[in-house]
């Protein structure tokens, strides 16, 4: 039986650096946002239906998405961010329970599903175990600002859609610190893979 391991965090709290890791060992990983970027490629039915309700000023003159606009459009009118979840979401989910199912057919103790929006979108339910990516607030705005080139002004509405910290820590069944260096990152990733790898059926690890 296959074991589905919920990974979230915020953003910018190193769940990519965290997935690369398990993928090093592996470990399959199916990833809500390489599926949400795929889907709006130009061409995919999703980004037409994108341009259809935010308008083609939010495409580049290459054809393909503008991402940086439509980020200030949502993040700016929750109406318009639930608009757009409508359109992808749906999407995203069909992708990841069919990439699922052929796993499943595979002879693998565990796979991740590498989900940022898992608890405000109750993807606990889809989910065996969660694996929640963590670290300060503090250092999420420094990773934002290096990573991104954003301003506060910028990073704190982004920051309000997602739940806290203390309600995803709430939730984890299992938990990385990325306070550390990467010699401690990679000490905490094997050990879960360790575990995760024994199981014969989700019980035996509650």
């Amino acid at each position: 039986m296959l074991l589905k391991v919920g990974l979230t965090g915020g953003i910018a709290s190193g769940k990519t650096t965290v997935s690369n890791l398990f993928i090093k060992l592996g470990v399959p990983v199916i990833d809500a946002d390489v599926i949400a970027h795929a889907l709006v490629k130009p061409g995919q039915a999703a980004l037409e239906e994108i341009i259809q309700t935010f308008g083609s000023t939010i495409i580049n003159k290459d054809g393909s998405l503008n991402r940086a606009k439509l980020r200030q459009e949502i993040f700016t009118n929750s109406r318009q961010r639930e608009l757009l979840e409508s359109i992808l979401h749906p999407r995203i989910r069909q992708a990841m329970q069919e990439k699922i199912a052929a796993l499943s057919a595979l002879s693998v103790p565990y796979c991740l599903l590498s989900i940022p929006l898992l608890l405000e979108k109750g993807w606990q339910s889809q989910v065996d175990r969660v694996l929640v990516v963590d670290c300060s607030p503090d250092l999420q705005v420094q990773r934002l600002i290096a990573r991104d080139g954003l301003s506060i002004d910028e990073i704190k509405p982004i920051m309000k859609t997602q739940a806290n910290r203390d309600a995803r820590l709430a939730i984890a069944n299992d938990v990385i610190y990325t306070n550390h260096n990467l010699s401690q990152l990679q000490k905490q990733v094997l050990a879960l893979h360790q575990l995760y790898s024994k199981h014969i059926s989700k019980e035996l690890i509650k």
